[in-house]
Order: structure tokens, then sequence, then C-alpha cells
């Protein structure tokens, strides 16, 4: 299922939603910017759990705390797909999230979500040397609070049916839990394999949660529009 476009209008303008769409593009385009220094730019700025575990310090691309590298690596991709995938997840489902809580709370709270996503997958594989990079522990949380929120909306919907493709209507509720339930599965799966990499589900799963938990209490004091 591919999400295209949901049905839930908002009465504010999402400018930090455009404004962390914004941020992820530009640093994107700075990392291929590196040219054959981008591996070495992704180690530096990308959060590997090995060196926030055992305290370890990088070699730096600059010099750079690795702490910080919590942040940074939420702006970072490994890719044009990995990219476009979390911006257009994002912007679908960013907007109503930031028009419920308002754009500081909304700051707050999604950072609070990838730091949360990132811990997940370290706690998983806590002495990994891969780099984790990408915004998507981040909007996995704005999932979380999105079917919370908002289960019954309508979200527009690609499905691919063998040679067949079909746009439909669905729930939220359906369309997310769909994608939550695809990455318990695959983050099980992926726990009996041998190599590292690849995919980090847990985080996924743990900014979805991260959602769930942590957007009711975001909302206490907030006069709904």
């Amino acid at each position: 299922m591919i999400p295209l476009k949901d049905n839930n209008p908002t009465r504010t303008f999402p400018f930090i939603t455009i404004a962390f769409i914004s941020l992820n593009i530009v640093f994107f385009l700075f990392e291929l910017g590196q040219g054959e220094n981008i591996e070495t730019f992704v180690r530096s700025f990308g959060c590997t759990p090995y060196e926030i575990t055992t305290g370890t310090d990088k070699e730096p691309f600059i010099f750079f705390p690795v702490r910080l590298t919590i942040f940074t690596s939420m702006f970072l991709h490994g890719g044009w797909m990995h990219l476009i995938g979390n911006m257009l997840y994002l912007w679908i489902f960013g907007n109503n999230i930031e028009d419920r809580l308002g754009h500081l709370r909304f700051i707050f709270f999604y950072l609070l979500a990838g730091i949360i996503a990132t811990f997940a997958q370290i706690i998983i594989s806590p002495f990994s040397t891969i780099p984790q990079i990408g915004a998507s522990g981040a909007v996995s949380g704005i999932l979380g609070a999105y079917i919370l929120l908002f289960p019954r909306a309508k979200v527009l919907t690609l499905i691919p049916l063998f040679y067949f493709i079909r746009i439909i209507s669905l729930p939220a509720f359906v369309v997310l839990g769909f994608w939550i339930v695809l990455q318990i599965i695959n983050g099980f799966t992926s726990l009996s394999l041998s190599a590292q990499g690849g995919i980090a589900f847990f985080a996924h799963i743990g900014g979805f949660l991260a959602g769930l938990l942590f957007v009711k209490p975001f909302l206490i004091g907030r006069r709904k529009l």
C-alpha cells in the first residue's frame, strides 16, 4: 500500500512540516555533494549504535560530538527512494499532527519520536557498527499519532495487484495498521538474520509506539481547533 493523500483538512498552514521536508532535502543534497567522501560523511553524522553504547570517539569528517549524531542522523538518507518515501509520509500525515499540536509542540514531538526510535534500534543492535540514518523513526511517530487521533480519516491509497494497480480510499487505521504490522513482521524476521545493516525496522516500531504514547500528553492544555 502506498498512500497518496488524505482527505483530512487542516485549519493552519503546516510551516514546520514543510520546514522539516526542506531540511531533509537540503541535507540530502549536501550529502550527495560530498562525492567520494560521502561514506566518511555518513559515518561522521550518522548515528552508530556501537559509538553510542561504548562512548567511542569517531574519526570525524570534522570535529563533531558523537551524541549529536542522534539528531543529525534524522536528516540523512541512503538514497532518493529512502528520502522520497519518508517525505511522502511526512507530507501526507504530518500537517494534521502539526495542526493538532501547534507548530512549536510539533517540533519537539517530531524530535522526541526520532530520538526514541533511534534508541529502540540501538537496544536491538547495541554493538552494530552500521550508521543509522533517515527520518523514518520521527515520521513513524507521526504515523502513530495519526492512527490514534484520526483513525477513520480517508486515505487515497495505491495498491499494486500483480500486473494491475488500483487506487482506492481506505480508512487511516487500515493503511497505517497494515504498515506497522509489516514493520513488526519484518523486524522480528530480521532478528534471525546474521547480516547487519538494511532497514532499521525497530526504529520504525519504536517511533510508532512513541507517537501512540506521547501525542495525548502533548495535547494537554492545547485547545482543539
